[in-house]
């Protein structure tokens, strides 16, 4: 009787979020995949083509796609060896200090990316003048590299992309995790111990394999925009990502290839999801 009462409710109270979900999601997803496997000619009109998928795996763009994703792991292996364990010791605090803790997590996210990551540049090419200084400072058979001209050591390489990569998104990955951890059981951890398992073994056997959820999340919500960002590439490491080919060939009206490339990152972003949501659903199962 309940169920049946809330049903109408409960479809108008999701009427917004759907008309919403199809206006700014669907119906540009579905242009996207429309120019991707289109092009328009002057004799015929648009037509179907795979040219522009094929071209994506040539050698030439296959390369910078393939860059872009080891930058993308790199960055977000980093954010998960510094965000779980920041995350953990956020949820074993009293709840006036993960209030206070989560603020100041999300404190850098109040300020325009750009911002950031332009200020993020400025302090790595201050630092690189203190390395190359450092450097001048030893003798001339110790120093590994010329320093006439000035080398770029943090500026202006794929170390920097990384760096600014981590700096932008590490939030992304604490708060998913710190999320599910604030919701452990932990007198499963009390349960573990007095059955003799050590600090480790608590962490391998008890809170790891419940934090899975969180942890596919975070990996999931850091590595899709750091596959596709161009903004910290362009600024910071001065080389092309396949963010920076979508930029380029979209601002230089040839949206077929830039959608072509975009598809491709969407179908890595629905993996993502399908994984993600496949092991939630086995979390929710064995809460039962």
């Amino acid at each position: 009787m309940n169920r049946t009462a809330k049903g109408p409710l409960s479809r108008l109270l999701a009427a917004p979020h759907i008309l919403w979900s199809v206006l700014f999601i669907l119906i540009p997803l579905a242009f996207v995949a429309f120019y991707a496997f289109t092009e328009t000619t002057e004799q015929n009109g648009i037509r179907f083509t795979l040219e522009h998928i094929q071209l994506f795996f040539t050698p030439k763009y296959l390369h910078v796609f393939l860059r872009s994703v080891k930058l993308a792991a790199i960055a977000s292996v980093i954010c998960l060896v510094i965000g779980y364990p920041a995350a953990y010791f956020i949820s074993r605090t009293s709840p006036n200090a993960q209030k206070i803790l989560v603020v100041l997590i999300m404190l850098p996210m109040w300020t325009n990316f750009i911002i950031r990551t332009y200020a993020l540049s400025e302090v790595l090419e201050v630092l690189n003048n203190g390395a190359v200084f450092l450097l001048s400072l030893l003798p001339e058979s110790l120093v590994p590299i010329p320093l006439d001209p000035k080398p770029d050591i943090l500026v202006y390489n794929e170390f920097a992309v990384v760096i600014g990569m981590v700096y932008d998104f590490l939030p992304y990955m604490i708060l998913p995790i710190y999320s599910v951890m604030a919701k452990l059981d932990y007198r499963l951890v009390e349960a573990a111990q007095d059955l003799g398992c050590n600090g480790f073994a608590v962490l391998r056997k008890v809170i790891l394999p419940l934090s899975i959820p969180g942890v596919l999340s975070g990996f999931t919500m850091v590595f899709v925009p750091s596959i596709s960002t161009f903004y910290i590439s362009n600024q910071l490491g001065g080389i092309f990502l396949i963010g920076d080919i979508i930029d380029y060939y979209y601002y230089n009206n040839n949206h077929h290839f830039a959608a072509a490339l975009s598809f491709v990152l969407m179908l890595i972003l629905l993996a993502g999801l399908i994984l993600m949501n496949r092991f939630g659903d086995t979390d929710k199962e064995g809460s039962r």
